[in-house]
């Protein structure tokens, strides 16, 4: 079953985004990245540019045709077809429930600290629960 984690009070949730893909690429894993619509998508992609000048993040919009061969992947939408066979981790940025969370090993929900991204995330994690999945919960900031 899927491990969830919850990553939350996140102040800014692209660059902890890129922080959490730099850590998981460097653990061998292949990353999907779930954004909320095409503008966050797009500074997401811009970002994980950008991130770091020794850092490189190998990383495609799921669209891209090299997607299948990059094991980065960049998503607004649950219903895009993945090409990756074996689906390690699914980072969500968006305030909805990813369809496809039984085809990773893990997800990690990433939530602000704006009140109605709190509240879309403390329903998921209440429905997480009802489902029996494992869940964790790390609050940003705090020790």
């Amino acid at each position: 079953m899927t491990r969830i984690d919850f990553h939350t009070n996140v102040p800014d949730k692209v660059a902890y985004a890129c922080r959490l893909v730099r850590k998981a690429w460097a653990a061998n894993n292949r990353v999907v990245l779930m954004t909320e619509d095409s503008a966050q998508l797009a500074e997401l992609n811009a970002a994980m540019w950008d991130f770091s000048a020794t850092d490189y993040l190998p990383h495609v919009l799921v669209s891209d045709e090299l997607a299948a061969q990059t094991p980065i992947l960049l998503t607004d939408s649950d219903e895009a077809e993945l090409p990756h066979t074996h689906k390690e981790l699914l980072v969500n940025l968006s305030r909805r429930t990813p369809r496809n969370i039984a085809h990773f090993t893990r997800m990690i929900e990433v939530i602000s600290s704006e009140e109605d991204d709190a509240a879309a995330g403390r329903k998921r994690y209440v429905a997480y629960k009802q489902q029996d999945y494992p869940l964790t919960h790390f609050v940003t900031g705090k020790s």
